[in-house]
């Protein structure tokens, strides 16, 4: 088995068998930890600024990838035309350098309270040097890799199928620059993380809230 097979063929598979196996226990065993726990009462002006930031900023980037991987096509053909390439690189880049802005707030903000940095694990602090290190290679890319959308759509995004397919083409990144390399490993690492960490919430979508009753919420004032 080469390098490159290991890394690229059999990696990606262990994240995923651990991730699912680990979420299923950690259903089973303590379903009530799904969650990620709220930091704000213990400060609430730097995570407001910070977590809309961060929200917003890696949904919207998140959202594209998306895209990119269901319409590859259509991304490539679209970035036929100079000036729609250009918008797509300048949007994918400000969005990126949000989200990078937010979760870096989000961090300082984490370890600069010592209210805060009492309940932070160690798993939290895994879990934001992870994300610090997808978000900051992504920024990287977009400013020193040109048309990153484009060899996204034409390499990565069949790699990606690849790997779902079960017949993973390893050929296809071995060539992309080194620090697209970390960002697709480091994309299965976060991954391997979700039945460790906060990023379990993910799988906690409350759909019941759709149907369950109404609430009633009653003040009780004293006199």
């Amino acid at each position: 088995m080469t390098y490159d097979l290991l890394i690229f063929g059999f990696f990606p598979y262990l994240c995923i068998i651990i991730a699912i196996v680990g979420s299923i226990w950690r259903y089973s065993s303590d379903r009530f930890s799904y969650s990620s726990l709220s930091s704000q009462f213990l400060e609430n002006r730097q995570l407001f600024w910070g977590s809309v930031a961060w929200h917003y900023g890696i949904l919207a980037v998140l959202t594209v990838h998306l895209v990119g991987f269901l319409f590859p096509k259509t991304i490539l053909l679209w970035n036929t035309e100079p000036m729609r390439l250009y918008i797509m690189e300048t949007t994918g880049f400000t969005l990126a350098l949000f989200a990078l802005v937010g979760l870096v707030m989000l961090i300082i903000r984490r370890f600069s309270s010592a209210r805060i940095r009492t309940v932070t694990s160690k798993m939290d602090a895994v879990l934001l040097t992870v994300l610090l290190v997808q978000v900051a290679t992504g920024v990287f890319t977009a400013m020193f890799y040109r048309w990153g959308s484009s060899w996204y759509a034409a390499y990565a995004v069949p790699y990606l199928w690849s790997i779902l397919l079960f017949k993973p083409d390893v050929t296809l990144v071995q060539n992309l620059p080194w620090v697209m390399h970390v960002h697709i490993l480091n994309a299965f690492v976060m991954i391997l993380l979700i039945p460790f960490t906060r990023l379990v919430h993910f799988l906690a979508v409350p759909f019941e809230y759709m149907w369950r009753p109404h609430q009633v919420v009653i003040w009780n004032r004293r006199g």
